[in-house]
């Protein structure tokens, strides 16, 4: 064999040690931390490229919690640990493990390195942590990122934790979940925000509820406010009319701020994942339509009535009844009223609709001349009083005047005269205007004879009462 065949071998068998070289070649060492990106996912474990001449293998139920599935997938970027180095691999972890002792906490200390530990048991103020063989503390604060109402339920647990304090050479060691917790989510809000936009829609859980609306997270570490505006196209007193702490909500993103530094105020909204009602409330609605509806708001001018979520209307005092004389709506509704409503006009580009009560409930002008006629003798209820005269029910929504200048020509003025609202009252009917919508009455029990002539005239169906009027008359002569 010649010099330069043995220099070829020698070659080659340099870079099968260089390639597949001891432990001792490799260029990471225990306790460093790698940024590598994934080659290989088997069943149990995930093969990471490190940068160094070995690739580096991870146990997989070491990157998700218990029941989860691997968030990663081949030719994600990932940070882990190096644990250990043996055997022609490279072990890697989300933390530092039992190996070493007192100088690798040290080193994951200085490093602000994570290091797996077990919480066996609580003490006061906190619990007690085994990491690499060593007793350590971590205050109730420090174990979570929320309020720690049972202690005992971390119990026996594996976390990983980072170092907050190491002295003594290692005898005093303080430990902190926390704040790792709260750099991971962190991480997570990050990169959530980097692919969130206004128009985004989310599923999210109310958090908290406040009087002016909720917080929802919609991600882990993440939460965006639900304005009370913005939870439904009905008027809402409160959040809690529809929300509780717990509840999943589907909300769409319609807005996203700068907080200060890196944080970001999202603006959320429950209606907008629906369509705006309005939009098409010429397809269900129509003039002259009648419809139930529900009273909301009272004011002196009328009550707003709502016909369906996020459609209100206004019913005007004067289109609130025939029957009664109406000074303000919350003489005759309250708020949470079932009403019947007539729709009379609808005006979608500024949102309006026109009701009325009184021509859902009926005209009852309608058909007055079959009802009454001049010269008829009824009994009515004297409604109001007066300078001018009295305003004198005959029918619901139907109020006659007797004036005050023909309750003189009553048998007796004076009995007449101390009637109270509320009293019964006999009259005749003088005239019948339905233009006007006026009924001109006088005293049922008159003697003018000029009177009973203006009474009968030539109207049919008042005989009897005109008989009545003349035997009366007839007898006061006597």
């Amino acid at each position: 064999m010649s010099d330069t065949d043995n220099d070829e071998k020698q070659q080659s068998m340099e870079e099968l040690l260089n390639e597949y070289g001891p432990e001792t070649r490799s260029s990471v060492r225990v306790g460093e931390k790698i940024h590598g990106r994934i080659i290989s996912i088997g069943k149990e474990t995930v093969f990471v490229d490190t940068g160094s001449k070995m690739d580096g293998v991870v146990e997989i139920a070491d990157l998700v919690e218990e029941g989860a599935e691997l968030p990663y997938k081949v030719g994600d970027a990932i940070d882990l640990y190096v644990v250990a180095i043996r055997h022609g691999e490279i072990r890697l972890s989300r933390a530092l493990t039992g190996l070493g002792g007192a100088e690798m906490l040290e080193e994951a200390y200085q490093g602000k390195l994570p290091i797996e530990g077990r919480v066996m048991d609580t003490c006061k103020g906190g619990f007690t942590v085994e990491v690499v063989k060593r007793r350590a503390f971590c205050p109730v604060s420090q174990i979570d990122t929320i309020y720690v109402e049972n202690p005992p339920e971390y119990v026996g647990k594996t976390f990983r934790f980072l170092i907050t304090e190491f002295s003594e050479g290692g005898k005093n060691i303080v430990l902190s979940r926390r704040t790792l917790l709260e750099k991971e989510q962190d991480e997570i809000r990050q990169a959530f925000l980097a692919t969130l936009s206004p128009g985004a829609v989310c599923t999210g859980r109310v958090s908290r509820i406040m009087p002016y609306g909720a917080f929802v997270e919609i991600n882990p570490g993440t939460e965006g406010m639900v304005h009370i505006s913005e939870m439904s196209w009905s008027r809402l007193g409160t959040p809690e009319e529809i929300l509780h702490v717990g509840d999943e909500i589907t909300v769409k993103v319609i807005g996203m701020e700068s907080a200060g530094g890196e944080g970001r105020k999202i603006s959320l909204s429950m209606k907008q994942v629906g369509e705006d009602p309005w939009n098409t409330v010429r397809e269900r609605y129509a003039a002259g339509d009648k419809i139930a509806g529900r009273a909301v708001r009272c004011m002196d001018y009328g009550v707003f009535v709502e016909i369906e979520p996020g459609i209100e209307g206004l019913v005007h005092v004067s289109e609130m009844s025939y029957k009664k004389r109406v000074a303000k709506a919350s003489d005759l509704v309250s708020p949470g009223d079932a009403l019947e409503v007539m729709v009379k006009d609808i005006d979608p580009e500024n949102r309006r609709i026109s009701l009325s009560m009184k021509d859902a409930e009926g005209d009852p002008w309608i058909g007055i001349s079959d009802r009454f006629k001049p010269g008829q003798r009824l009994e009515g209820i004297l409604e109001k009083k007066e300078k001018f005269g009295y305003f004198i029910t005959l029918e619901p929504g139907i109020t006659g005047l007797l004036p005050k200048s023909k309750i003189s020509r009553a048998n007796d003025p004076a009995a007449l005269e101390k009637k109270q609202p509320g009293e019964g009252i006999v009259v005749a009917i003088e005239s019948i205007d339905r233009g006007q919508r006026r009924i001109s009455l006088a005293p049922g029990d008159a003697a003018d004879e000029e009177e009973w002539k203006t009474f009968s005239g030539e109207q049919k169906g008042t005989v009897s009462s005109l008989g009545e009027k003349l035997q009366q008359a007839m007898k006061k002569k006597k």
